[in-house]
C-alpha cells in the first residue's frame, strides 16, 4: 500500500487504499489489522484509521480477532450465496428495465465495454477483468434506471472481487463471462426485455456455481 498525503478526504482515501488491498489480495484473510500498523504503512494518523476500519468492519470486510484487535474477515461462503440470491433477485430486473430504458449512446456505451472486457481476455490480465465486469454490470444497474439497485450493489461487489480473483483463473470461463455479457447487450440493444432477464438469470446462475468451486469449504 502506497503512502498517502493528508487531504480533507483522508478518511475516505485511507478506507479505498485498504479495501482495494483486501479486494486484491495484497491483505490475506486472517492478516492482522492495527491503527498504527497501518497509519504507519500509509503516512497518515492513527484518527483516519481507525475510522476507516471501523467501516470496513461495519462492511464484513474486517472482523474481530480477539484479543489482537482486528483482521482480514475470511470469505463468508454462506454470505457469498446471500449475494448471489439476492443477484438473481434484482439483476434479471435491472436488464429487463434497460432493454425498455437504453438509449443509443447507452448501447453504444455498453459496446465499448465489451470491448475492453475482451481486451482484458486477450491480456490475461485478471485485475483488468474484475475492474470489466464489474463495470458492465453495475451498468446494467444503472440504464435499469432504478438508483437503489446501484447503490446497493456498488458495496455488494467489492465482496465479489475477492472470490472472482480465484474464478477468473479458469481461461475458458473467462472467454465465456464475455460471450454471455454481449448476449445480454444484444437483447438490450433489441428492447427484448425478455430475453435480457433469462439470459442474465443463466449468467449469474453459472456465476453462482463457478463461485461455489471456488471457495473453500
Amino acid at each position: 500500500m502506497a503512502s498517502l498525503q493528508p487531504s480533507p478526504t483522508i478518511v475516505e482515501q485511507v478506507y479505498r487504499t485498504v479495501l482495494d488491498a483486501i479486494c486484491d489480495g495484497r491483505l490475506e484473510p486472517g492478516e492482522r489489522l492495527t491503527q498504527e500498523s497501518v497509519a504507519q504503512k500509509l503516512a497518515v494518523s492513527r484518527q483516519p484509521v481507525g475510522q476507516a476500519l471501523l467501516l470496513l468492519k461495519q462492511q464484513r470486510f474486517v472482523s474481530e480477532a480477539g484479543r489482537r484487535g482486528l483482521m482480514v474477515a475470511p470469505v463468508d461462503r454462506d454470505f457469498m450465496r446471500s449475494i448471489y440470491e439476492l443477484r438473481l433477485g434484482i439483476e434479471p430486473l435491472a436488464a429487463s428495465l434497460a432493454a425498455q430504458r437504453a438509449t443509443t449512446d447507452d448501447i453504444a456505451r455498453g459496446e465499448r465495454m465489451l470491448a475492453e472486457g475482451k481486451d482484458a481476455v486477450r491480456r490475461n490480465s485478471i485485475a483488468e477483468l474484475i475492474a470489466s465486469d464489474m463495470q458492465f454490470h453495475m451498468y446494467v444497474y444503472e440504464l435499469s434506471g432504478n438508483r437503489l439497485f446501484v447503490d446497493l450493489m456498488r458495496e455488494l461487489w467489492n465482496h465479489l472481487r475477492r472470490v472472482m480473483r480465484e474464478v477468473l483463473q479458469h481461461r475458458e470461463y473467462r472467454k465465456a463471462i464475455w460471450v454471455e455479457h454481449e448476449q445480454i447487450l444484444r437483447a438490450i440493444a433489441g428492447r427484448d426485455a425478455e430475453a435480457a432477464a433469462s439470459l442474465v438469470r443463466a449468467h449469474l446462475q453459472q456465476a453462482a456455481v463457478n463461485v461455489e468451486i471456488a471457495l473453500p469449504r
